[in-house]
């Protein structure tokens, strides 16, 4: 009889995790479309981040990865040395959640952010990919360009109600930060 309720429950358990790993495969994410004047306009920080290290934890019933930055520049607003970044989705004791618009990063990649505080005093990213600028550098034309993350993930214009995808794409960084510079100006905000 105990080996029957041990098999019954490891079933159950095992459904019921199927059932959520199709459940959450099968939500999509859409994003509406945000020029840089209207990101600018939601946060007061914007920085120059290398990529630490990330973990991944439950919180809320919720898997997050939880990435530590250093900041290499402040854009707009201040920010300390290192920051902790919360988003969405991760892998923990074997479960996986995947949520479709939520950057991912590595240790040592470098990008411009476009942040937001978050309840628990940590970051998150301003409208998820549409908030990250990957630094590359360029080897042919020297110096470094930023491409942003919805350069290859569809947001929904809303002006025309369809899904594309634009973005920005190898700009030189110079360029971006002038263009940046500008939005907080135009928004009535100190760098």
């Amino acid at each position: 009889m105990k080996k029957q309720m041990h098999f019954a429950l490891a079933v159950s358990a095992f459904v019921s995790l199927s059932i959520l790993n199709f459940a959450a495969t099968t939500n999509a994410t859409t994003l509406e479309r945000m020029s840089l004047e209207r990101m600018t306009q939601l946060t007061k920080t914007i920085a120059r981040v290398r990529c630490v290290s990330n973990a991944t934890i439950w919180d809320s019933g919720e898997i997050w990865t939880v990435t530590t930055f250093d900041v290499q520049q402040n854009w707009r607003g201040t920010l300390p040395s290192q920051i902790a970044v919360r988003l969405l989705g991760g892998t923990l004791g074997g479960i996986t959640s995947t949520v479709s618009g939520v950057p991912h990063f590595s240790p040592g990649q470098e990008a411009v952010l476009f942040l937001e505080r978050t309840p628990s005093g940590d970051f998150s990213v301003v409208s998820w990919q549409q908030g990250v600028f990957r630094i590359r550098s360029n080897n042919r034309r020297g110096g470094e360009s930023v491409t942003q993350d919805t350069a290859s993930f569809a947001t929904l214009d809303p002006r025309t109600q369809r899904m594309q995808t634009v973005g920005t794409s190898r700009m030189r960084l110079s360029d971006f930060r002038v263009e940046v510079e500008a939005a907080i100006a135009a928004a009535g905000g100190k760098p």
